[in-house]
């Protein structure tokens, strides 16, 4: 990344404002952040942000190109991609109810979408979900580390306390009537500190700083290497509001869509989204939708849609595709 600034293919009158503001190379831009460099070149964060966008895109190309053979195009077999996709593993909740509905349990490599209205239970399956992704491998987990990006606020870490302990106590009454040795061992280091350790925060509070996070995740990703899943609570909420062009806000959600399905794809993570619900007008009726449009709906690889009834949560799971398949599974909240 010790690519030179006046080197990057960004518009002249702007490199030249960065020249001025004394940086040098492309790595010292990217160290900034869009805010820090809105403020020092005298532009706004949307157009800090499209920069280090295309600066990333240049050095991940430089580094492709650098890479030789290894970096090129990557060429398989339809079966090859299914052995793949069958051998990366579930996160698996202990609830069969919602692991039977999603297959096995929430796929890594896969985007699943939790959408729902509010307090239907959308951020309680999102720490749920930061706890049991830490499973030892032994009890059916993968043993992994959770990514918590909130953008509303919702994260509340005395409920993630208790979900932790409910998890490790679960698994002692496994251990206790297998009486296996790799059981025993493996919840030596499996206790409530050891989770919550493994739980890495970051809290965004406008669509400026998620972009920012979700594109400097890469980096946090390749230094904490045991990381297998990404939650984004809410990915709606920062775009629902301050956007008279509506074009731009498409364009920063299809872009953001993008660079998640890489990040799942390119370090085995699972990817999971909270969504709100909002109201679509018909000609006859009016009825409850994820928000973000259409074209967002195809973002997900599997949502998962809750909604009450009678004091219960329901949830409608569809598979995203053409022809999207619809399954409702009563869970108990």
């Amino acid at each position: 990344m010790q690519r030179e600034v006046g080197s990057l293919p960004l518009a002249p009158a702007l490199r030249a404002r960065l020249v001025a503001a004394g940086f040098q190379t492309a790595q010292e831009l990217l160290e900034t952040g869009p805010c820090g460099l809105s403020k020092e070149i005298g532009i706004s964060k949307e157009e800090a942000l499209e920069a280090l966008q295309v600066v990333r895109q240049e050095c991940h190309g430089d580094a492709a190109r650098t890479a030789g053979p290894s970096g090129a195009t990557r060429k398989c077999t339809a079966l090859e991609l299914l052995e793949e996709e069958q051998a990366q593993g579930f996160i698996i909740t202990f609830c069969s109810a919602l692991d039977n509905m999603l297959g096995g349990g929430v796929q890594l490599t896969k985007i699943t979408e939790i959408c729902g209205a509010p307090g239907v239970g959308k951020t309680q399956l999102c720490m749920q979900l930061a706890v049991d992704v830490q499973i030892p491998e032994c009890f059916g987990g993968v043993a992994g580390e959770a990514v918590f990006i909130d953008t509303e606020g919702s994260f509340m870490v005395d409920r993630v306390v208790d979900i932790a302990t409910a998890c490790v106590q679960h698994c002692q009454l496994i251990a206790e009537a297998h009486q296996e040795e790799d059981h025993l061992k493996a919840l030596e280091t499996f206790s409530l500190e050891s989770i919550l350790s493994h739980i890495y925060y970051f809290r965004c509070r406008d669509y400026i700083e998620l972009l920012a996070q979700v594109y400097l995740l890469p980096d946090f990703l390749s230094e904490h290497s045991k990381v297998r899943l990404v939650v984004v609570d809410g990915i709606a909420f920062p775009f629902r509001h301050d956007f008279e062009d509506l074009s731009l806000r498409t364009r920063l959600l299809n872009g953001l869509a993008q660079q998640l399905i890489i990040i799942a794809n390119d370090h085995k993570s699972a990817v999971v989204l909270t969504n709100q619900m909002t109201t679509r007008i018909g000609q006859s009726q009016s009825t409850l939708v994820p928000a973000l449009g259409e074209s967002w709906g195809h973002a997900a690889t599997v949502r998962l849609i809750f909604h009450w009834d009678n004091s219960q949560s329901l949830m409608a799971s569809e598979m995203c595709s053409l022809q999207p398949s619809l399954k409702t599974q009563k869970i108990l909240k």
